[in-house]
């Protein structure tokens, strides 16, 4: 062990002298490592940063959530979407059987939507999501409330005009005064402010309820075609799962909608793990991108640091023969020239992983996006430079292991 600790001891002293002594051919040898290690925890910690900030998003929508629509939540140059065109959308009264028949099931919601112009007075905005719901609309998709309140039973069950505004909206036609109580026009009809939905901000989707707005789905009936882009959205009871609760969804929904045994569904059981997947993959080929780029750079650090340690060996010739003489084995001098590399390529790696978080320090501060160097990056970064280190020093200090004692003392280096 102690023998063990002073070579560590000597292989960090000779690789220090070797950056001190020939500083510039040292510090274009590791510029290599510096690139390439930058380059691919970078690209990671951006990424990983990404990865996290979507999955957030996608998952506060809750994972126990599925939507029953007319299209499946796919992709790709095979998908059959002129087969997909002609079902039926999801109707109110396939909502009301679900609710009398699904065991699985706490709550449901319907819900469609049309972009309209909301107007108060002088002041209007345009292009604003107005979303007809159910009244389990906030059980199954809940949000908070800045100020006032959710629709009462009887006011989603009569249709009331009534109204629930984003942060935004009432930003943009209340500047001065409080929404609540208040009497805005939507479909050329008047419809009274109820509650004001808290201000969140755009998620990486560019979605947010500060540009939406929320009225009941049996007033939304009269002024939005129910036919169009609906959704039924199923939240599961505690402990049942979501393939538990699509099995009893798709019986429920074939018998509701009289499908043969041997035809196909005619509509789509979505949920959120269908896009978890999808940026799995994504983020897959992102991670080869960013390996490639970097991988380039590593090899050309890579045989940066085998240069330095050849001429090391070259210029302490005389001194590995002195050491051999006296007795030192041949594995002594190859660690003390493998660890020597070792030192040397994960110093350009911690160069590269101080710029990579200077750099996460002023994006996130600048920008709304949070960069986040992970302790998991780190140690990635740290073992790759180890690695590198260690595969381009093994055979200059094979070379040097192997040294005639007596040959290496006559050397003139």
């Amino acid at each position: 062990m102690l023998i063990f600790f002073r070579l560590l001891q000597e292989s960090f002293r000779f690789a220090i002298t070797a950056l001190l002594v020939n500083k510039v051919r040292t510090i274009l040898s590791l510029l290599g490592i510096t690139i390439g290690i930058f380059s691919i925890i970078a690209v990671f910690s951006v990424f990983d940063s990404l990865e996290k900030a979507i999955r957030n998003d996608i998952n506060s929508l809750g994972d126990n959530i599925l939507f029953i629509q007319k299209w499946p939540w796919s992709t790709g140059s095979d998908y059959p979407w002129w087969k997909y065109w002609q079902r039926p959308e999801a109707s109110m009264r396939e909502l009301s059987e679900l609710e009398k028949r699904a065991q699985t099931v706490e709550a449901f919601a319907f819900m469609t939507g049309d972009s309209k112009t909301i107007s108060f007075g002088t002041n209007s905005i345009e292009q604003v999501s107005v979303n007809a719901v159910s009244h389990d609309y906030a059980t199954v998709m809940p949000f908070d409330l800045g100020s006032g309140r959710y629709f009462t039973a009887q006011e989603s069950t009569s249709g009331r005009n009534v109204i629930i505004i984003g942060a935004d909206i009432a930003e943009s036609l209340f500047p001065n005064s409080d929404p609540v109580g208040q009497t805005v026009k939507v479909f050329g009809l008047k419809l009274d402010v109820i509650g004001v939905m808290k201000k969140e901000g755009e998620n990486l989707f560019g979605n947010s309820n500060d540009k939406s707005a929320l009225i009941p789905v049996q007033f939304g009936r009269n002024v939005i075609d129910l036919r169009n882009g609906t959704t039924i959205v199923a939240k599961a009871k505690t402990g049942i799962s979501n393939e538990q609760m699509k099995d009893e969804l798709r019986g429920v929904m074939r018998s509701v909608r009289k499908i043969k045994p041997t035809a196909e569904d005619n509509f789509a059981i979505n949920e959120m793990d269908i896009i978890n997947k999808s940026f799995d993959q994504l983020f897959g080929v992102i991670a080869l991108v960013g390996w490639i780029i970097g991988g380039f750079s590593l090899l050309v650090g890579g045989f940066g640091i085998a240069n330095i340690m050849f001429v090391s060996v070259k210029e302490r010739t005389s001194q590995i023969g002195i050491q051999k003489s006296l007795g030192a084995k041949n594995y002594f001098v190859l660690l003390q020239f493998l660890l020597e590399a070792i030192f040397l390529a994960v110093l350009g790696g911690m160069v590269g992983l101080l710029i990579v978080f200077a750099l996460s320090v002023i994006v996130s501060s600048a920008t709304s996006f949070q960069m986040v160097l992970s302790l998991q990056n780190i140690v990635l970064g740290l073992g790759v430079s180890g690695l590198i280190g260690l595969v381009s020093g093994f055979v200059p200090a094979w070379s040097a292991s192997r040294l005639d004692p007596v040959e290496a003392m006559r050397s003139n280096f």
